[in-house]
């Protein structure tokens, strides 16, 4: 398989703990696995094109449970961290040829069935991406609220380490 690049780079979003030490860092990912990450296997920095895909994402995390992150205390609700990602040529999971070069469905992030694509399945594939020296992948954001065209980066560990431009309370950004 040789994947299709897209040219991707510029201010991206993040949601996290208020209590990360460096919301930033890949570890999290590394240890507990992603998408594009098995656990305990190497560091992803997950982000999000827009803010309207950080909180697709985050309603995602709480789909079946009886509350929402907005029933939250305010000091413990996740924050929004702005960074600016460098340019740079990632594996293309946006386009349908993107999807099919790496092995993954046109219909990418559902399945020919209309199921979500399992991470167990999309894993192989950021191994290995960042086996053969990808820096990530852009993909289409797998969170069911997002919007059309929504989309997500996972910056793998490597290359200078994101720093803040800014954080955002969650009474700000959601």
């Amino acid at each position: 398989m040789t994947p299709l690049l897209v040219a991707r780079g510029g201010v991206y979003v993040r949601v996290a703990d208020p209590d990360w030490d460096d919301p930033l860092s890949g570890e999290h990912a590394q240890a507990r696995g992603g998408r594009w990450n098995a656990p305990g296997s190497f560091p992803v920095v997950y982000l999000n094109g827009d803010e309207r895909v950080a909180r697709a994402n985050l309603l995602q995390r709480f789909a079946g449970l009886p509350y929402g992150p907005e029933d939250l205390e305010p000091s413990s609700a996740p924050v929004l961290v702005s960074t600016v990602v460098p340019e740079d040529d990632f594996v293309d999971v946006l386009s349908d040829a993107g999807c099919v070069a790496v092995g993954l469905p046109a219909t990418y992030p559902l399945d020919e069935h209309g199921s979500p694509v399992p991470h167990e399945v999309c894993q192989p594939v950021g191994r290995a991406a960042r086996d053969a020296g990808q820096p990530g992948m852009a993909c289409r954001s797998a969170a069911p609220a997002a919007p059309p065209g929504g989309e997500e980066l996972a910056r793998f560990g490597r290359g200078e380490p994101l720093t803040p431009l800014e954080i955002r309370l969650f009474a700000d950004w959601f």
